[in-house]
């Protein structure tokens, strides 16, 4: 499965990019992902549990990034097995360009599946790929465009738009604030 697509993100190149190597973000950002340890030198693991069809699997993998070139590409590669439901893996290729305040992020992701989940047909797995796929980058930009919201905080109240914008004068914690020097 092959999906190519692009994102418009309000906030600059340096910004997006820090993000791209941030475990906070892509473990926020990726469908399922329970766990993410690791560094963007050395590599991710990561834990991630999703169903494709009837089949409900935990993958454990890797993940890594490589063809580094500074504010401007990269590549997500990750490989996970599943135990008997088999085996997921698949990269992104990764540009940015920057356009005044904001960056088109724009990517090419490759998928491949094996074992139990090959069996459900390519329709099945096209679908939820590019499902996955979609809702990574989307979830990628508006962690980026609104900052993370917190685990204390329930999706009803961060969706809220009557909810306060802050209620004290403390700086914003997490990976926004360590790119911005807070």
């Amino acid at each position: 499965m092959n999906l190519t697509g692009s994102r418009t993100i309000n906030a600059d190149v340096k910004t997006v990019w820090a993000a791209l190597l941030d475990p906070d973000v892509l473990k926020d950002c990726v469908p399922g992902c329970t766990e993410m340890a690791g560094s963007a030198e050395e590599g991710f693991e990561a834990k991630v549990v999703q169903k494709v069809g009837p089949i409900k699997a935990t993958f454990k993998g890797i993940v890594e990034i490589s063809d580094r070139i500074e504010y401007q590409s990269l590549k997500i590669s990750g490989e996970g097995k599943g135990g008997p439901a088999g085996f997921a893996k698949g990269g992104a290729d990764v540009r940015l360009e920057g356009q005044g305040d904001s960056t088109v992020l724009n990517y090419d992701v490759e998928a491949k599946v094996g074992g139990k989940l090959a069996q459900l047909g390519s329709r099945v797995i096209d679908g939820f790929a590019s499902k996955m796929a979609d809702q990574f980058f989307e979830n990628f930009q508006n962690a980026v465009e609104k900052g993370p919201t917190g685990d204390t905080t329930d999706e009803s109240a961060a969706s809220s738009d009557d909810a306060p914008a802050a209620e004290t004068d403390e700086p914003k914690k997490g990976w926004l604030g360590r790119i911005r020097g807070r």
